[in-house]
């Protein structure tokens, strides 16, 4: 098997020179052209096109969004985005992945070396999954990673209350996502009326990315999107984004749901973590929950989805044709977590279905 052509698009040439010797380090890779700009990277790509690129998002002479659109538009390639952790940084990348790029992967302004030892593993993996990604929505599946020791969700939940819940009327939705994630949560957000039940999502995304990706949803839903804080309440027409770098649970005071957003260790290597939220959304909702998996790599979710199910709750899987990565939908498949599969475009109906047959 031939090893994944990489091309780096970097305007500086210490990012070029850090991602080339960590890329090239990894079995399965080699970076077949590291330069400067888009215009340099269009002229190469007319004689040999990368299976993936790394693309910065600021640069001068063209931008990456516009060099992304224009590779979008004529061949679709998976692209992860190595942005810097800014404000600004974040909406640039945000607009990114709304023109189709796979995932982002954040790298400082300075210290990169330290940037090399704590990312290799992150960088690494986003370049595999990105390899496998269906960027058509074909069905591709990403090559398979390396096992890591994993800390599961007890460590961020606190111990299961063994009393039993009272009944509510109140019903809660929990969707999880990581790579593709982005574009998937838009076509389902964007196609829920205003009175929809309340929704708590994780997705994978970088602490100052998830505030800009919330916004953006906003913008364009009908429903209200905001990144979740500290004790916000889980209403009717209304999502929660757990905020990057911070797990989100759901709690629950008398009838009414809320979210307890904490500091705490990677989850499946993760924070935010989908089983740790899946986890917290069977203990405090059980029955009253539908639980949805979507595309991604890895097994994040796919423990917490079985528990909900276990708990009485309803759950949906992404199916493996419309899934950019087919990683933790499959896995939860695997698991025995998943009532039904089905394609993105008839998520939001089966939301909507719940709802209703929740209020009979």
């Amino acid at each position: 098997m031939s090893d994944i052509q990489v091309m780096i698009v970097d305007d500086s040439a210490v990012v070029r020179q850090v991602l080339s010797s960590l890329l090239n380090g990894a079995s399965g890779i080699t970076v077949s052209h590291a330069l400067a700009n888009p215009l340099l990277a269009i002229e190469r790509m007319k004689t040999q096109w990368p299976d993936v690129i790394v693309l910065d998002v600021e640069m001068p002479r063209m931008d990456g969004i516009t060099f992304l659109r224009k590779i979008m538009a004529e061949r679709p390639t998976p692209v992860v985005i190595c942005s810097t952790l800014t404000e600004k940084g974040a909406q640039t990348s945000m607009d990114a992945l709304a023109a189709g790029a796979v995932a982002i992967i954040t790298k400082p302004r300075l210290d990169l070396k330290q940037f090399l030892h704590d990312s290799a593993d992150e960088l690494v993996s986003a370049v595999r999954a990105a390899a496998g990604a269906n960027v058509r929505k074909l069905g591709a599946r990403p090559a398979p990673l390396p096992v890591v020791a994993k800390l599961n969700a007890d460590v961020i939940l606190p111990p299961a209350e063994p009393r039993a819940m009272v009944a509510t009327t109140e019903r809660v939705v929990a969707l999880g996502t990581s790579t593709g994630g982005t574009q998937a949560l838009e076509e389902v957000l964007t196609a829920l009326p205003r009175v929809c039940p309340g929704i708590v999502i994780v997705q994978h995304m970088p602490e100052k990315f998830t505030a800009a990706f919330a916004a953006r949803l906003d913008s364009v839903c009908q429903i209200r999107v905001k990144e979740a804080a500290n004790n916000d309440r889980v209403v009717q027409g209304q999502a929660l984004i757990a905020p990057g770098g911070k797990h989100m649970l759901l709690r629950r005071t008398g009838a009414y749901y809320y979210v307890e957003v904490v500091d705490g260790p990677l989850v499946n290597r993760h924070r935010p973590s989908v089983d740790v939220l899946f986890r917290s959304v069977a203990r405090c909702a059980g029955a009253n929950a539908l639980g949805v998996i979507m595309t991604g790599m890895g097994d994040d979710g796919a423990a917490g989805l079985l528990e909900m199910l276990k708990a009485g709750a309803r759950t949906v899987a992404q199916d493996e044709a419309s899934c950019v990565v087919y990683g933790m939908p499959k896995e939860a498949v695997k698991r025995g977590g998943v009532e039904k599969s089905m394609p993105l475009n008839a998520i939001y109906r089966e939301i909507l279905q719940q709802l209703a047959a929740f209020s009979h």
